[in-house]
């Protein structure tokens, strides 16, 4: 029988939190969106808070310069909010923007600088041109060798790395195949998600669709052959098809947090941070032969395990940045879940299902549920918070005591990993 460590408390409590909707919002700003998440994450506290009390705001957000043309939007929001004089920073991390924001946040409580503080991740892309989303988003790259030398895209970078996995682990796709089922399977209870269907509802309303055409000469048995068909799963980057990466997204999402020893002054829910860690590393080609695994999810895991006294034995859910379904596979195993080559396996065979061992990407992850690239890392830790604190609605894990929960954000291809370990109160 495994008897876990005492694990050790940073002294700082989440004690609300929510997200926007997520999908694509063509007559919705930045302000809408974050308006959306703000509002709901205050009645979100059981038993209020005043907005006097708040003492400084943190903004996750990738690159609302080239997405909107407005930067400096630290200030901006704050007034949106009516949050004004307090400090109100923007900080960026590429997709771990989110999770930056939400460790400088803690460490400003920790430090003694805040007693409370509002924690916001945010972006608003799907207005902008595909092409010029791909641009955008390269900007997260070494452009001068990777991009504008390589010509490479984000969907080409994890390509590469899903290639390597493949040939040296023996791993084919189905084993994608079952992350992108099991996530959009997870996303199809959660109201908040872009895509809140399963791929076999996409796959009957395709087979309704084209019975109604006459054109149905398919009949999928089931979602693997409906994944394997390239007329509904189209090859993206070989071997990434359509269903194997996050889709666009305008999304925002919302923490309140504060010192662990007044947390009860609103909730007797809260929940507490044991550990925020935060690692780097090089560019994809830096690596050197092994790029089946990325150096800062490793580095930040040690770190953040080690700050809290636990194992990752000692986890009930996790939330990791399946931006690409061979990205929860590396992530689930450079976190220390599952030994190297086993992730995909141990995927198939169910144990990262919300009825598993250890369930993974309940929200429906970056998949399905959306990547608002700096929202991303924030809804996260949203997500594990409304599970570790009972409050998850129709999508609330069934397992008798939730304790310990971790998010996995991470930056471009690796460069930038941030890793928070959450315990029920």
């Amino acid at each position: 029988m495994h008897t876990r460590k005492r694990s050790k408390s940073s002294g700082v409590a989440i004690i609300g939190g929510a997200v926007s909707q997520f999908g694509q919002f063509e007559s919705f700003n930045s302000r809408d969106l974050v308006y959306e998440a703000f509002t709901e994450t205050i009645k979100s506290v059981d038993k209020g808070i005043d907005l006097a009390e708040i003492d400084e705001l943190f903004i996750g957000n990738f690159t609302n310069d080239s997405f909107e043309g407005q930067a400096h939007l630290g200030h901006l929001i704050a007034d949106w909010l009516g949050l004004t004089p307090i400090p109100a920073s923007r900080i960026e991390g590429a997709c771990a923007s989110g999770g930056l924001a939400f460790r400088q946040a803690v460490n400003s409580i920790k430090a003694g600088t805040s007693e409370i503080a509002v924690v916001i991740g945010v972006e608003k892309m799907a207005n902008t041109e595909l092409s010029l989303v791909q641009d955008y988003l390269s900007k997260a790259a070494d452009v001068s060798i990777e991009v504008d030398q390589g010509s490479f895209t984000f969907p080409a970078f994890y390509a590469v790395m899903a290639s390597a996995y493949m040939e040296k682990y023996k791993m084919t796709r189905k084993h994608l195949m079952k992350v992108a089922i099991k996530n959009h399977d997870n996303a199809s209870v959660n109201p908040k998600a872009q895509i809140n269907l399963s791929i076999r509802q996409i796959m009957e309303k395709k087979k309704s669709r084209l019975n109604q055409t006459g054109n149905n000469k398919v009949n999928w048995d089931d979602e693997f052959q409906f994944l394997s068909d390239l007329n509904q799963n189209p090859l993206v980057s070989s071997p990434l098809h359509l269903f194997d990466c996050a889709p666009i997204t305008d999304g925002a999402a919302c923490l309140i947090i504060t010192k662990e020893e007044i947390a009860s002054r609103f909730t007797d829910s809260y929940v507490n941070i044991l550990a925020t860690e935060q690692a780097s590393a090089g560019p994809l080609y830096s690596w050197g032969n092994d790029i089946t695994s990325i150096p800062s999810s490793r580095d930040a895991a040690i770190k953040a395990f080690n700050s809290a006294n636990i194992t990752p034995s000692d986890i009930d859910l996790a939330e990791v940045h399946d931006c690409f379904t061979p990205a929860e596979i590396m992530a689930i195993e450079d976190i220390g879940f599952f030994p190297k080559g086993q992730g995909g396996h141990a995927t198939l065979a169910g144990e990262t299902e919300k009825t598993g061992d250890l369930p993974v990407n309940i929200s429906g992850g970056l998949k399905a549920k959306g990547h608002p690239v700096g929202a991303t890392g924030v809804a996260q830790i949203v997500e594990l918070w409304s599970q570790l604190s009972n409050k998850a609605g129709t999508r609330q894990l069934s397992k008798e005591r939730l304790n310990l929960g971790l998010a996995h954000n991470v930056g471009g291809t690796g460069g930038t990993c941030v890793i928070s370990i959450l315990e029920s109160n």
